[in-house]
């Protein structure tokens, strides 16, 4: 590829730990965000727009190898918030990479977009289990932005690769992270390898690390060359000394997306 990446809400969570670690793979970024990046990195070009507005996206978007969409609400919101920021700002950005020519688009979908399937008794979900069961606004932005990629795989022929994302934290602090922990590290080589893979055509693959106590199946992942060096595992002591072994009976444990399934999480609609 030539041309950086536009990584989109780079000045976020996940946006900086790719920020850190991509160009020491190779790549050059274009970094976006609705604020300054204050700490841009030598040679990173850095954009402030918001991912709605039509105009700056596709003036992002031009001479972009790839684009990398991690901007949006990242939580449970009111509805206008999210499917504004979340699935708006999804379709801007993909007609955005798809007039400028942008081969490859990766977008960050979440665990949350099948957060009401139950936990699997017994093997590994793959992602042709983990039905659209969102468990909030937040969640239904996910499967929308899903929904979107296909389209503009299918009818532009985009290469375009979901990334239903876990617990992205520097380290677990949650027996439930135990299974759904995305390190750092490993952040890093799961969007490398969705930049990386020859012709994905539309791709769905769970976004966690080799955790021992994991629930999802990474065969997916491991097919666009992702292979994760981390696992939760070893934080695993220390957390069930402090918080005991996880009562699979409880919603946090029996059901995908954990304390989003709980009632705290109901959204106030606005008027």
């Amino acid at each position: 590829m030539s041309g950086p990446v536009l990584l989109t809400g780079a000045a976020g969570r996940i946006g900086t730990v790719l920020r850190g670690g991509l160009p020491e793979r190779g790549w050059a970024l274009r970094s976006l965000d609705v604020v300054p990046i204050v700490d841009a990195r030598p040679g990173e070009e850095h954009v402030v727009a918001d991912v709605t507005d039509r105009a700056a996206m596709a003036e992002a978007a031009s001479g972009a190898a790839a684009v990398v969409h991690l901007g949006g609400v990242s939580g449970e919101s009111t509805w206008a918030a999210v499917s504004h920021a979340n699935i708006d700002g999804t379709q801007c950005v993909l007609e955005a990479a798809r007039r400028a020519g942008v081969p490859r688009v990766v977008l960050a979908s979440s665990n949350h977009a099948t957060g009401f399937t139950p936990r699997p008794a017994s093997g590994p979900l793959r992602e042709e289990d983990g039905l659209a069961r969102p468990d909030t606004f937040y969640g239904v932005s996910k499967v929308a932005m899903e929904a979107l990629g296909s389209l503009y795989a299918d009818r532009y022929g985009l290469d375009v690769v979901c990334l239903r994302i876990g617990t992205a934290a520097a380290e677990p602090t949650a027996t439930r992270h135990l299974a759904t922990w995305l390190s750092p590290r490993d952040q890093v080589s799961l969007v490398d390898a969705a930049l990386r893979a020859p012709s994905p055509g539309f791709a769905v693959v769970w976004g966690v690390s080799a955790n021992t106590r994991g629930w999802w199946d990474l065969s997916a992942a491991r097919a666009l060359g992702y292979e994760p060096a981390d696992d939760a595992e070893e934080y695993a002591a220390a957390l069930v000394a402090a918080h005991g072994e996880p009562d699979l009976a409880d919603p946090v444990h029996a059901r995908v997306g954990g304390e989003f399934t709980l009632p705290e999480y109901d959204a106030e609609v606005d008027s």
